[in-house]
Formats: C-alpha cells, sequence, structure tokens
C-alpha cells in the first residue's frame, strides 16, 4: 500500500485543506504515516503570513527530501501560491500547487510516477471566482468539526499578503454547506465551527444571501448542537445576525472579532475599514443582544509609526472595551505588503515589552470573564481525558461562550453533552462540577 505524510503550517484553514487532501489520497488506496516516517510521498502545506513563515516551509520541505530522497515531495498552500519558483529551485521538489487546483492532485502524483520532470501547477490566483469544494467528512482526534464555507480576501490590510496568495473572496454553495454540516453531524460531531480566511465575508459574491442566512439554514439541522464562527469582522454583524444569535439556541455566544489595533491613526495606517468608535459601538450592540457574549479579538503591537503615545490610547481602548481573551502579536515585517516598506518601524524591544504588557492585561480580562460564571450550569462538550494523580479521571472541553472547563468524570466523556457547574475560575483552565451527561436528547428536551 502506497503512503503519504503531511505537514502543515500555518491556520486552521490550511488544517482543513490538508484533511480534504488526505481523502483524496485515502480514496486512491493510500495509507496517512508520520511525517518523520519514511513515506512514499510528502506532502508540504505551506504558510506565507510573514517571512519566518517562507523559511519554516523551506525547512520542513528540505527535512521531506532527507528523509527519503526518492519520495515525491508536492508542496501547496500559500507559500507554494505567491513564490512557487523559489520553491521549485529547491533540489528535490517535485510539485508545486498553490491554494487552489488540489482536485488535480492525484493525477499529477500519477504523471510524477511515470516521468520524474518537477512540475508547476501555479496559476494566478486573482482570476479565480468559484470556491474549490474539498469535503472533509471526518477529523481524526476531535470532537469540534471545522467546516470551510469561503475562501479569500478583499480586504488588503497594509500588513497582510493573504489577498494574494488566497485570491479574491468566495463563498461556498449554501447547500453544499447545509449537506457537508449533515454529514459532520452523521458522524458524530455536536459542533460545528465555521472557517474561512475571511469567514465573515461569507456571501459577498452571493446574491441577496448573507452569512446570517446561512446560520439559519444551520440552525435546522437535526442534531447539530452547536455553530460556531471562527472570526468575524465587526462591520459584517449587522441587525440580521444579532436576531439569529438571539432566535437560534444553537449559535455560540462567542465571538472573535479582529481589532488589530486600539487607536484611530494605527487603524488608518493597516487600512483597517472602521474606527475605535465604530468598533465599540458595535461591541455594546452585541452584549445588549447577548449579555453573557464572550468577545475575543487579534491585536498587532508595534506597527509601523506606533508611538508609544499610541500604543497607551490604545491599551486605554482596550481595557475600556474589554474581551475576554486576546491574541497579541508582534508587528512582523512581510516583503511585498505596504506596511514593510514604512519608514518609522518600531525597535523590537519595544514591541517585545508591549507585547507583555498587553499579555497581562488579557490574562485580566480572562479571569474577569470567567469569575461571571462562578456557580453557574454550562454545557460543555469535553475534548479529552485524563487521569488524576490518585487514578481519578478527568475531563476538559469548552463551553459555547469559550471557557475552558476541567471537570472530574466518571468515564470517558468526549464528544458528549455534559452539564458542569463552574466552581473555580481561571485564566485558561476553570474548575467545574459534573452536573449531568446529555445523552443525545435534543437541546429543547434537555
Amino acid at each position: 500500500m502506497p503512503s503519504v505524510a503531511f505537514y502543515t503550517l500555518g491556520c486552521k484553514v490550511n488544517f482543513y485543506d490538508t484533511e480534504a487532501i488526505w481523502q483524496l489520497f485515502k480514496n486512491e488506496g493510500y495509507e496517512q504515516v508520520d511525517f518523520e516516517q519514511t513515506a512514499d510521498v510528502y506532502l508540504i502545506n505551506t504558510c506565507t503570513v510573514t517571512n519566518t513563515g517562507d523559511k519554516k516551509s523551506r525547512q520542513i520541505i528540505r527535512r521531506a527530501i532527507r528523509r527519503n530522497p526518492d519520495a515525491i515531495i508536492a508542496v501547496t498552500g500559500c507559500y507554494a501560491q505567491t513564490s512557487p519558483a523559489e520553491i521549485l529551485d529547491i533540489p528535490g521538489v517535485d510539485l508545486v500547487i498553490g491554494t487552489q487546483d488540489r482536485e488535480k492532485i492525484m493525477p499529477l502524483i500519477g504523471q510524477l510516477q511515470q516521468q520524474r520532470l518537477p512540475i508547476n501547477a501555479v496559476r494566478n490566483i486573482m482570476k479565480t471566482r468559484d470556491f474549490e469544494e474539498l469535503d472533509v467528512p471526518d477529523f481524526a482526534d476531535r470532537t469540534r468539526a471545522f467546516l470551510k464555507i469561503q475562501e479569500g480576501c478583499n480586504n488588503f490590510c497594509t500588513f497582510c499578503i493573504i489577498p494574494w496568495s488566497r485570491g479574491l473572496s468566495r463563498s461556498r454553495d449554501p447547500q453544499s454547506v447545509v449537506n457537508q454540516a449533515r454529514q459532520l453531524v452523521a458522524a458524530g460531531y455536536k459542533e460545528i465551527v465555521l472557517t474561512g480566511i475571511h469567514t465573515g465575508g461569507y456571501g459577498d459574491d452571493l446574491e441577496n444571501y448573507r452569512l446570517s442566512d446561512l446560520l439559519w439554514e444551520l440552525d435546522k439541522v437535526e442534531g447539530l448542537e452547536r455553530v460556531r464562527i471562527s472570526s468575524i469582522e465587526a462591520s459584517q454583524i449587522d441587525e440580521k445576525m444579532l436576531e439569529v444569535l438571539k432566535g437560534s439556541s444553537k449559535m455560540c455566544r462567542h465571538f472573535h472579532i479582529p481589532l488589530q489595533a486600539g487607536s484611530n491613526e494605527v487603524l488608518k495606517r493597516m487600512r483597517r475599514k472602521y474606527t475605535i468608535e465604530e468598533f465599540e459601538q458595535k461591541i455594546k450592540m452585541i452584549r445588549d443582544f447577548m449579555p453573557d457574549v464572550a468577545i475575543t479579538t487579534d491585536i498587532i503591537v508595534g506597527f509601523p509609526g506606533e508611538t508609544d503615545e499610541l500604543f497607551r490610547e490604545g491599551f486605554e481602548a482596550i481595557k475600556r472595551i474589554g474581551f475576554s481573551e486576546m491574541h497579541v502579536f508582534p508587528y512582523s515585517k512581510r516583503t511585498g505588503t505596504p506596511a514593510a516598506r514604512m519608514e518609522d518601524q518600531v525597535d523590537e524591544e519595544v514591541k517585545h515589552a508591549r507585547v507583555h504588557e498587553l499579555i497581562d492585561l488579557s490574562e485580566t480580562m480572562q479571569l474577569a470573564y470567567a469569575q461571571n460564571f462562578i456557580g453557574q450550569v454550562l454545557d460543555i462538550i469535553p475534548e479529552k481525558d485524563e487521569k488524576g494523580v490518585s487514578g481519578e479521571g478527568y475531563a476538559t472541553g469548552f463551553s459555547d461562550n469559550y471557557l475552558q472547563v476541567r471537570f472530574e468524570a466518571p468515564g470517558d466523556l468526549t464528544g458528549k453533552v455534559c452539564r458542569v457547574k463552574l466552581t473555580e475560575a481561571g485564566v485558561n483552565t476553570c474548575e467545574g462540577q459534573l452536573v449531568r451527561i446529555l445523552e443525545d436528547t435534543p437541546k429543547a428536551l434537555a
């Protein structure tokens, strides 16, 4: 039986794409082996979001070539899309395919088995207008299923290369999304995370159909307990969206809304399409609709031109808005983007100090948010089980509002919906007490 090994760098969308590519190999009778083992085919799914992403991608490609010089080495993903020639310059690479045409991988591998001549299968992504249908009916070792509904981005923020590596925004056919959701529920998944490069942009290229319409369709899927949106822009949350949140019991009380900077001047330089005031207004609207909602965000620190004064201003705004968690990144130059060419780059040490300051703030806010739920009973879907020191079992999983809760469990509860009372708040993990296990009861009866 021929074997294939995968290595995925970068974001959740890449992990989804790798799973989809694995299905193609599986259908052709391949077995999957660990990347550190000898395989007939190595497929590296690359990332290009930072210069470091490129470098790491090249290191992994070379590692595969050393592992088995006779293997077919295939490279896909964002770095493959933006720099195919750079990758083909690495001796030993056989196939470069970008962020589209993945269904051609198997025929191309077949061609390489006949004749070993390197193939560059990358074409202009900016001309692509259709969503590439790649199904993933199952995820190894996961209780949450990811469902990719959108590809590409129209925003062209000054720090980001992604529109050039993923193309413009295109949405998956609504019926196809619903069919795949049903498939995932049939495979035993209770929670689906909708994902994409710019997930909230779903419907931008469809006639009179928005993300809120899709959510109502998913609300009707029998047996699906939870729908979570991986990320959405503040501007994409409108009245219609809020109505779904209020009206559907399946929508998670959790939004990941990237802010990126807390100062209007920096936001403008980043070419983000909102002011801090507009962002704050949107968050207030969401909280009015959904008082217990968890709002997490991304912040880039030390963007070119961010003075101490602007950082302070941003820090105060972030504190005022209040998040339940923040992902904080130091600004990293990406060759080919306008921000990399900006004059007033911020010193690395200054960035480092600011990152730490924001991480401390994030932890304070995380704890404060979790403390609101002490004594409340939450629905947790355990993702992993572990044994305590004295042999008792513990389960850990997430509530719909994204609190990670660990509690004592009588056996393996992975993937089951458990009612758990929160007893102690923590920064990353809270402690809880199992109240009862809901067998496959519909939510209305539970």
